[in-house]
């Protein structure tokens, strides 16, 4: 039996607005907490099988380490089930049936601890909403920023006496 890998994509389908088909230009940004959640239901899930082949295992693994760097942003460092998460993922996926896929549960099983504590806790002070956001300049600022010093650097230069 093979698993079904393949994310929803809830933003590509077809909106139907004013008597005429447009497709969604901004897909919608998914819950870290509720994508890491259906992860692990997946390799936790009562119902749901081992992973038959190398390449599903390999899959599942580098998902949870997504997850597992996602939710390690908005939780504070230091704490004991981001620690564990972290240090699990950083492991390398071991060979044979049955370790990588006992690697795969205990990752598995780290992430959802870091899900409860998330969900219990709240997004933590270095979370991507509560850091200052930068605007970026426009393009045509950084070229006349970088032509004024250029041309101060070339005034300096032919005003310095040669010896």
């Amino acid at each position: 039996m093979r698993l079904s890998l393949d994310l929803r994509r809830d933003g590509s389908q077809l909106v139907r607005g004013r008597g005429r088909h447009a497709t969604a230009t901004q897909p919608r940004e998914r819950d870290p907490v509720v994508a890491a959640s259906e992860t692990v239901t997946l390799v936790l899930g009562e119902d749901s099988p081992l992973p038959e082949s190398a390449a599903d295992v390999e899959d599942l693994v580098y998902r949870l380490r997504g997850h597992v760097a996602q939710l390690g942003a908005r939780t504070d460092p230091g704490t004991p089930a981001l620690l564990r998460a972290q240090r699990l993922s950083s492991y390398s996926i071991p060979e044979g049936y049955v370790p990588s896929r006992v690697y795969l549960v205990r990752l598995a099983e780290a992430s959802q601890e870091l899900v409860a504590y998330v969900e219990r806790s709240g997004p933590g002070p270095s979370s991507w909403q509560s850091r200052p956001h930068w605007r970026k300049p426009p393009v045509n600022v950084l070229r006349g920023a970088v032509f004024a010093l250029a041309l101060a650097l070339l005034v300096f230069a032919a005003s310095v006496p040669r010896t």
